[in-house]
């Protein structure tokens, strides 16, 4: 028998995240950018974290950076909300 191919999610940035995005250093965007392609196939990660009083909402830590995201199952999208340091992210 054949394995089932795994679901694929497909990653949706708004202006905002890339816009912040693209500000970063490139290294720093390198790291998000692995982040992000995981995210396609592994929407909810080991370490992810649901962010209390945010429905929906997610986070992953990638370094002193924050990726804040949304899932939606039924559309097969993640839709990232906000990229940028600790500090900033939640404001």
């Amino acid at each position: 028998m054949g394995e089932a191919s795994p679901v694929e999610y497909r990653v949706e940035l708004t202006k905002r995240a890339a816009k912040a995005l693209t500000k970063l250093d490139r290294v720093v965007q390198r790291r998000l950018l692995a982040a992000l392609v995981l995210l396609r196939t592994t929407p909810r990660p080991p370490g992810s974290t649901a962010l209390v009083g945010r429905p929906g909402e997610f986070r992953v830590r990638v370094g002193d950076h924050r990726i804040v995201y949304e899932i939606v199952d039924d559309r097969l999208v993640v839709l990232v909300l906000v990229i940028g340091h600790r500090r900033d992210v939640y404001r």
